[in-house]
């Protein structure tokens, strides 16, 4: 063999060989699958019909003759901030379906509220459910002055101007969420949802 022919046979070094394979249009797979993630082709999900907070979450126990049986129990209000609000409860064995639940009952339980121009309560009303009761004033200029879930049930009613006043010293969430519906419900012209 002469030395021109050693030379053709011999072959340019190979280059280390790449595991990952390349798809159509050279791409590497991952990089796909990210275009294809980020760039969805399912659109914007539709905005839910009402607004919704979780008041209370409880584990609460059973006792049978085998032992303990453990479920949750979730206290929500759902509203529109338009006039619409109610206040439901669930409960279930997984947290995501008590959730589920409780907005059912909610929207079951709910109440449309006659607001005045101003965002506001047309005069102070005090409604008791249970061992809680509750004060409500209208207080233009101040926007909502209330705390735990009295605010939360205002919020979602969309009323704007008016002061809470939780009157007893009842520390139960569902309770006094339900005194705030109920002091609503007093006010003329508001309407329970069918």
């Amino acid at each position: 063999m002469t030395t021109e022919e050693k030379t053709t046979t011999q072959e340019a070094p190979k280059k280390p060989a790449d595991n990952r394979r390349a798809g159509p249009g050279g791409a590497r797979p991952e990089r796909q699958r990210n275009q294809r993630r980020r760039g969805g082709r399912r659109g914007a999900r539709p905005r839910p019909e009402f607004d919704q907070k979780i008041v209370d979450i409880r584990r609460v126990t059973r006792v049978v003759r085998g032992g303990r049986r453990f479920s949750f129990s979730v206290s929500m209000v759902a509203g529109d901030k338009k006039g619409s609000v109610g206040v439901g409860i669930g409960k279930a064995g997984d947290t995501a379906l008590a959730i589920e639940k409780a907005l059912r009952n909610a929207k079951k339980n709910m109440i449309t509220v006659k607001l005045s121009n101003d965002g506001s309560i047309p005069y102070e009303i005090n409604a008791k459910y249970a061992s809680s009761q509750v004060l409500l004033m209208p207080a233009p200029g101040k926007g909502v002055v209330a705390g735990s879930s009295v605010r939360t049930v205002l919020e979602l009613a969309g009323i704007k101007e008016v002061g809470a006043k939780l009157v007893t010293r009842s520390k139960n969430k569902l309770n006094n969420a339900r005194a705030v519906i109920k002091a609503l419900s007093e006010i003329p012209g508001t309407t329970k949802k069918k």
